[in-house]
């Protein structure tokens, strides 16, 4: 009888040790969903700059390619435009320096620089959503200088 006593004894010292491990578990798997949720959000969030980023940089390609066109049809202003169905404006300016064109042996070369800058429409720079993206190409446009016979002048 007094080993049976000790037997209940040893059992009931040792109650509640297992809700000790239960509880434990729990918070251990409550962690790990909470960061599952936390690393998914992240995720989710990245690939969406990620688009916007590449529509951006689409945008400013098109507006470089638009302002390049503008040089080439001898209209080098800038603009604003936006591109259809990216949700990016593309603001495009085209400068020709101070000292063009000049002159190259019996060429006039005119240089403009272009910059593309886009960015989504009706999103400001506090917005997590906003991206940016700014394009620079540098054009030479060159002419043909007759010139001017020595013997003709005399």
């Amino acid at each position: 009888m007094n080993r049976s006593r000790q037997r209940i004894g040893v059992e009931t010292n040792q109650r509640g040790f297992t809700l000790v491990q239960a509880i434990f578990v729990l918070v251990v798997l409550g962690l790990l969903g909470a960061y599952m949720v936390t690393l998914g959000t992240v995720q989710q969030a990245t690939s969406t700059q990620a688009l916007l980023q590449a529509r951006a940089y689409q945008a400013a390609r098109a507006g470089l390619e638009w302002g390049i066109a503008r040089v080439a049809a001898g209209v080098a202003v800038g603009a604003t435009f936006a591109v259809a169905d990216t949700g990016c404006g593309v603001v495009v300016s085209i400068d020709e320096p101070g000292d063009s064109p000049y002159s190259e042996g019996v060429q006039a070369v005119r240089i403009y620089h272009i910059t593309a800058t886009a960015s989504p429409v009706g999103l400001t720079v506090a917005n997590p959503d906003y991206v940016s993206r700014e394009l620079k190409v540098t054009v030479e446009e060159v002419e043909e200088v007759e010139e001017v016979e020595e013997d003709a002048v005399e």
